[in-house]
C-alpha cells in the first residue's frame, strides 16, 4: 500500500479518536530521511492512538515504505506558510531537517539554509501553538570559534528552535551507525574498497558512536516523557573509539586486514575529494563531516540514562552488524537490476577497453624490442602503465569513481602517446599493417576515454545522507 499523500493546501482531518484518552498529533519534519523513516516506523509501532504526519519535499520517495495510517504531507520548511499549514493542530513536532546536501559549489551555504528553515519552523510552531519540539543535533565540545561550521550550525539550529514558545528537547549525538548515515558510509566504503588508506590526523579523534536504532528509541520515548521537555541530552553508545579504531573493528568484522597511513597535512578539502572518489558520499557532504570530526565527541553529561534507561548497543554487537546485514539485502535485491543498467554496460566496456590497451601495449613493446635494446626507463614506464590499468580495473569493480578517473587519465595519455608515435612510424616505415594497428589502438584509447567519462558521471554520489 502507498501512504496517503495530501497537499498542504488541503485541510487536515481531525485526529481519529481511539480508546486512548489523549491522542496526539505528531509531525515528523524530514520524515523521508535517514532518521525520519525509522522514527515514523517506531512511533506507529509504539502507539496506535497518535496520529503520525510525515512532512517531506519528496513524498514519492516514500511509496510503499510507510504504513497506511501515516499521513504524508508535501511541503518545504523554507516556506513558512507551508509549515504553518502542516503544523495546524500538531502537539509534538520532530525536527530532523538538515540542509547539508547539494553540489560542491553550494556546500558552504548549508548553514544559511538551516538557519532560515529553523527560523521559519520556530515562528510557525509558535503561531500554531505546538507544545513540544524534539530536535536531533550534533555532539561536540568547545566554544563557537573552535567548532566547525557544521557543528556551529547544528548548535545554532537548536538555539533558534528554543527561542519560540514550544518546549524543546535537544538530543546531541556523534557518529550515527546505520545505512544512510554519512559518517558511517565513509567508514564502510573506505574499509571495503581500500587495502591501504592515507588518512588525515582527524581519524585519531575520539568519539562515541551510537546505533541508529538507539537514537530512534531515545527520540520516540522522549515524546512520551514530559520530563524531557526543555532539556538537552547527550547520547552515545557504550564504546569510546577513534575513527581509526572504528575502521579497524569494522575491517575485523569483515575478516579484512587494513593498513592506514596518517598524513598530518591532509586538509579537509583534500580528504573530501578523496572520499568523493572512493565512496558514495559526495565531497559537499564529506567536507563538513570531516571538518566536524576534528574535535572530540564523547558524552560528558549522562543524565539521559536516568530518564530513558536503555541498554545501548556496542559497535560490534549490532550497530555495524545490522548495517552490514541491511546492506547485503539491498545488494541482493538490486543485483539483477544493476545488470541491465547503462552504468553496468559502461563499466564492462571500460574494463574491456583497458584490457585491450594492455594487450596492444604489450604487442607494441615486444615488436619494438626486436629492433631496439631494452631500456630500464622504458620498463619502468611500462610497469607504471600496467599498474595504473590494474588499479583502474580494481576500483571499477568496487563501483568507485576513482576507477573511472584513473581509466580516463590512462586513456588520454595513451591516446596522445600513440598518436605521436604512430605519425613517427608512418614517416619511418611504409608497412600497411602498422596503419591499421595504430587505428585500432587509437580506437581502444578513445573508447576508454568515452566509457570512463560516462561511468564517472553515472556514479554521481548519493545526496540523501546525513551525519
Amino acid at each position: 500500500m502507498y501512504p496517503r499523500t495530501i497537499e498542504l493546501s488541503d485541510r487536515l482531518e481531525s485526529p481519529i479518536m481511539h480508546q486512548d484518552p489523549k491522542p496526539q498529533r505528531i509531525l515528523v519534519a524530514g520524515g523521508s530521511g535517514f532518521i525520519g523513516r525509522r522514527l515514523i516506523a517506531k512511533l506507529t509501532e509504539s502507539s496506535s492512538s497518535d496520529e503520525i504526519i510525515c512532512l517531506t519535499r519528496k513524498p514519492e520517495s516514500l511509496h510503499g515504505v510507510l504504513g497506511d495510517s501515516v499521513k504524508v504531507l508535501k511541503g518545504d520548511v523554507s516556506i513558512q506558510s507551508e509549515i504553518e499549514r502542516a503544523l495546524q493542530g500538531v502537539d509534538i513536532a520532530f525536527y530532523l531537517v538538515h540542509a547539508m546536501e547539494g553540489d560542491s559549489k553550494r556546500w558552504k551555504k548549508f548553514a544559511e539554509r538551516d538557519r532560515l528553515a529553523a527560523k521559519n519552523f520556530t515562528r510557525a510552531a509558535s503561531h500554531c501553538g505546538v507544545k513540544r519540539i524534539i530536535y536531533l543535533g550534533g555532539l561536540s565540545h568547545g566554544s563557537d570559534d573552535e567548532l566547525s561550521e557544521h557543528m556551529r550550525s547544528r548548535k545554532e539550529v537548536g538555539e533558534i528552535l528554543s527561542s519560540g514558545s514550544a518546549q524543546v528537547t535537544i538530543f546531541r549525538a556523534a557518529v550515527i551507525l546505520g545505512q544512510g548515515g554519512g559518517s558511517f558510509q565513509m567508514l564502510q566504503y573506505l574499509v571495503e574498497r581500500l587495502p591501504v588508506m592515507i588518512c588525515p590526523k582527524w581519524v585519531l579523534t575520539k568519539c562515541q558512536p551510537i546505533s541508529v536504532d538507539d537514537v530512534v528509541t531515545y527520540l520516540a520515548k522522549a515524546a512520551q516523557i514530559e520530563e524531557t521537555a526543555g532539556r538537552t541530552y547527550e547520547i552515545g553508545g557504550p564504546d569510546v573509539l577513534t575513527y581509526f579504531e572504528m575502521m579497524d573493528r569494522y575491517a575485523k568484522l569483515m575478516s579484512k586486514k587494513i593498513r592506514i597511513l596518517i598524513i598530518p597535512f591532509l586538509t579537509p578539502r583534500l580528504s573530501s575529494y578523496w572520499v568523493d572518489l572512493v565512496t558514495p558520499v559526495p565531497a559537499s557532504l564529506a567536507r563538513p563531516l570531516i571538518d566536524s570530526l576534528k574535535h572530540d565527541a564523547t558524552v560528558r553529561d549522562h543524565s539521559i540514562t536516568n530518564v530513558i534507561p536503555i541498554r545501548t548497543k556496542s559497535f560490534e554487537q549490532s550497530a555495524v552488524t545490522e548495517a552490514m546485514t541491511e546492506k547485503s539485502l539491498v545488494r541482493q535485491n538490486s543485483a539483477n537490476l544493476k545488470e541491465n543498467t547503462s552504468m553496468s554496460i559502461n563499466a564492462k566496456v571500460l574494463v574491456a577497453s583497458l584490457i585491450a590497451l594492455g594487450i596492444m601495449g604489450s604487442v607494441n613493446y615486444a615488436a619494438d624490442r626486436w629492433q631496439n635494446p631494452i631500456h630500464i626507463g622504458d620498463l619502468a614506464l611500462l610497469f607504471g602503465w600496467y599498474f595504473g590499468i590494474a588499479t583502474a580495473i580494481y576500483f571499477i569493480g568496487q563501483g568507485a569513481r576513482l576507477g573511472a578517473l584513473i581509466g580516463g587519465i590512462i586513456g588520454w595519455i595513451t591516446l596522445i602517446f600513440w598518436i605521436v608515435g604512430g605519425w613517427s612510424l608512418l614517416l619511418t616505415y611504409e608497412i600497411s599493417y602498422i596503419v591499421w594497428f595504430d587505428l585500432l589502438r587509437i580506437f581502444s584509447a578513445s573508447t576508454t576515454i568515452i566509457a570512463s567519462h560516462n561511468f564517472f558521471h553515472k556514479l554521481r554520489p548519493a545526496k540523501k545522507l546525513v551525519s
